[in-house]
């Protein structure tokens, strides 16, 4: 930091800032019950390119598609994502943390104004203030089973965008602009922050590409020509689309019913969208089939009652966790249940690496959870956690297809 530093990163072109850099770790972890596959930052150069519609529609192409979409919005200064769904009611929490508001086809979002008692009252904070909230929509919202968070950045590369890409595992930016003579320099700074960050760019979209006449067909650049391929080779970055400037689109989101307004523009950017999640799935499959044939250790869960395999998985004492290689169980260690909580326990149990699961029942939602994540689910087994595990290794214990139904109906499914 420099002797003459103000704290006001907004304002500041130093590169070589200790605080902008990205050696140091600010990661905030995800909320306990949250399973976010890919985080995909929008960000654009400047305001006014429609960043926020690019985000919206994104959302909206990829829910279409089948994939769990999300917005967190962190243009937290000037939110406008809850007016282009139509969102009327506001956020809701709990004691185990913020619920995000779901629009009408599912689609999950968090944005300040979610939160204010009125839309139109402005927030005015300070940078600091600002970061932290976006942090906190982070990890203290309750996301769930998501397949592609789309983040709204403020424009520019202030704190905001510093903040979010310090906490939040970003898997990679879009960034948004227009044709106009000041792409060059608007898009070189975001591809040059992109970088300082260690963040992936993606690729760009340029909005406001052009205006196609209703009658004629015709094409024209009410903006001027453009030079984004130009920018694109030199900075050997992907241009992703050119979006044109269409009215009704506008109108759609004035209304709130941007989910309502198809069009494929963005089918192009969602075919790659969609081969980052397939390439994160082979990535896992090669990974189990290398724990299951040996030769890299793989991890055994045995929902347990001390040393013998429980009946119900959710309600457990502890699990036994056998650590096995080349189908012999080489150590072996206890942990406590941490909680009960409605689909904890499978996303605690994935990030102790647990490529196998084995109880005496559990319930469907915590069978599907596990599904999700590779994870092999045995149930029906009975007596020593240890022999189960040994079992499991040498072929002898199968999945009975034992399913708990004990507290189903409250929506449970963790038993």
């Amino acid at each position: 930091m420099s002797e003459n530093c103000d704290n006001n990163c907004s304002g500041c072109s130093t590169g070589d800032c200790e605080d902008r850099k990205a050696d140091n770790d600010f990661s905030a972890p995800a909320h306990e019950m949250s399973h976010v596959k890919k985080v995909i930052g929008i960000v654009s150069g400047k305001g006014g390119v429609g960043k926020s519609m690019i985000t919206s529609l994104l959302a909206v192409t990829m829910q279409r598609l089948g994939y769990a979409s999300a917005i967190l919005d962190a243009d937290v200064t000037g939110p406008s994502i809850p007016k282009s769904f139509g969102l009327k009611g506001k956020a809701q929490g709990s004691e185990m943390g913020l619920f995000p508001v779901t629009s009408k086809t599912g689609i999950e979002i968090m944005s300040v104004n979610l939160l204010l008692e009125n839309d139109t009252d402005p927030v005015v904070w300070r940078g600091p203030i600002i970061g932290n909230t976006v942090k906190q929509f982070w990890s203290d919202v309750i996301w769930g089973e998501v397949d592609f968070m789309f983040i709204d950045m403020p424009p520019g590369t202030g704190d905001v965008a510093l903040t979010v890409f310090q906490s939040v595992p970003v898997d990679g930016i879009i960034i948004v602009t227009s044709p106009q003579e000041l792409v060059s320099m608007i898009v070189t700074k975001a591809v040059k922050m992109a970088e300082m960050m260690n963040v992936p760019i993606i690729g760009v979209i340029e909005n406001f590409s052009y205006f196609k006449a209703p009658d004629t067909g015709k094409e024209y650049n009410i903006f001027g020509e453009s030079h984004l391929e130009e920018v694109a080779e030199k900075l050997d970055i992907k241009v992703l689309a050119k979006m044109p400037i269409e009215p009704k689109l506008a109108a759609a989101c004035d209304k709130g019913a941007i989910e309502l307004f198809d069009v494929n523009w963005l089918e192009p950017v969602a075919g790659i969208l969609e081969q980052l999640v397939e390439k994160e799935i082979d990535n896992q499959k090669e990974q189990n089939n290398q724990q299951t044939n040996g030769g890299i250790k793989m991890k055994i869960a045995v929902a347990s009652e001390g040393k013998l395999v429980t009946e119900h998985f959710g309600h457990c004492e502890n699990f036994n966790i056998f650590e096995a290689e080349n189908g012999k169980i080489t150590s072996s260690s206890s942990v406590p249940n941490p909680g009960h909580k409605p689909g904890f326990l499978p996303n605690f149990l994935n990030e102790m690496g647990v490529n196998v699961i084995i109880s005496g029942g559990m319930g469907g939602g915590a069978v599907e959870i596990f599904n999700e994540k590779n994870i092999e689910v045995i149930t029906g087994a009975q007596g020593s956690a240890e022999v189960a595990a040994s079992d499991y290794l040498q072929g002898k214990l199968k999945s009975t297809g034992s399913v708990c139904h004990e507290h189903q109906h409250e929506g449970d499914g963790s038993c």
